[in-house]
């Protein structure tokens, strides 16, 4: 899957519209209330494309990649989702250049595990650097329904 985030990250503060398509970004403020606002707008972007058996894991992913953007990074941030050919994206792009890379967490520790569950909840994750930062993803496989719609 190609991704499309040098095109969805550029200059709105609003969803950019993707007629015909199923993608969708919104820029974050990043502030901690972004958080469950971010959950929300994909909850609800999910919901009207009719995909709904996995919005709780989406959802906590979701919230992973944008706490660690809000915590290791700083501008901008966007967030993008995208369904297509079975497959729904989510990216979230920053403006911190580094990777993030998976920690061994201590079982006391309150930080460090949000890598650990794109692992364990994710079809496949990732993070590019970009001309601008970086972007971190991860992908599902979410059966399409037999009128083509998604499940």
């Amino acid at each position: 899957m190609r991704s499309f985030t040098a095109f969805a990250f550029c200059v709105a503060a609003v969803p950019i519209p993707h007629p015909g398509d199923r993608r969708a970004s919104w820029r974050i403020v990043p502030v901690p209330a972004s958080v469950p606002r971010a959950r929300r707008l994909v909850r609800d972007k999910l919901a009207e494309w009719e995909i709904g058996d996995e919005q709780d894991e989406i959802a906590l992913l979701v919230s992973e990649l944008v706490t660690n953007a809000l915590c290791h990074a700083w501008g901008p941030i966007w967030l993008a989702v995208s369904y297509e050919e079975g497959t729904l994206r989510c990216e979230v792009d920053d403006a911190n250049p580094v990777l993030p890379r998976v920690r061994d967490a201590d079982r006391g520790d309150e930080r460090g595990r949000g890598l650990q569950l794109l692992d364990l909840f994710s079809d496949r994750w990732g993070s590019e650097r970009t001309p601008t930062g970086k972007v971190s993803w991860f992908e599902l496989s979410v059966p399409a329904r037999s009128d083509g719609t998604a499940a």
